[in-house]
């Protein structure tokens, strides 16, 4: 999969995901950007609560269990411009028992994303030259 980012204006980039999507990202206005996107720190948190939900439904799917409206909300606790701490929230169906509930705590980490924000990835800078 490839993603490019190119520049439109100041801090503001429309970033192409592998050909099928499309999204800006930003700065806000008091940070120097225009604030037509999300800042690219912001979608870090999103990716987080979209994966996580994702992960969850999906072997709650495979045990049978209806999580009705599943709700995954991420607070994201920045030092400067960076990120620092990714609390992730669960809103669970009531119905569902004690041993259910730890079962999805435990699954909630196994999501992807999750797993690069805490560390387990690479990431390399490489220069590209222009053909």
């Amino acid at each position: 999969m490839r993603i490019v980012a190119r520049r439109t204006e100041g801090f503001a980039h429309d970033v192409e995901l592998d050909g099928r999507h499309d999204l800006r990202v930003d700065e806000p206005l008091d940070r120097g950007g225009t604030d037509t996107g999300p800042r690219p720190t912001e979608l870090l948190g999103a990716a987080l609560a979209g994966c996580t939900a994702i992960t969850i439904e999906m072997y709650a799917d495979r045990k049978g269990w209806d999580l009705g409206a599943l709700e995954v909300d991420v607070d994201v606790g920045y030092e400067g411009p960076v990120p620092t701490r990714f609390e992730v929230g669960l809103k669970l169906p009531a119905e569902l028992d004690d041993e259910q509930r730890r079962r999805l705590l435990v699954i909630a980490t196994k999501c992807p994303v999750h797993k690069v924000l805490a560390g387990e990835a690479n990431v390399a800078v490489v220069e590209r030259l222009e053909a």
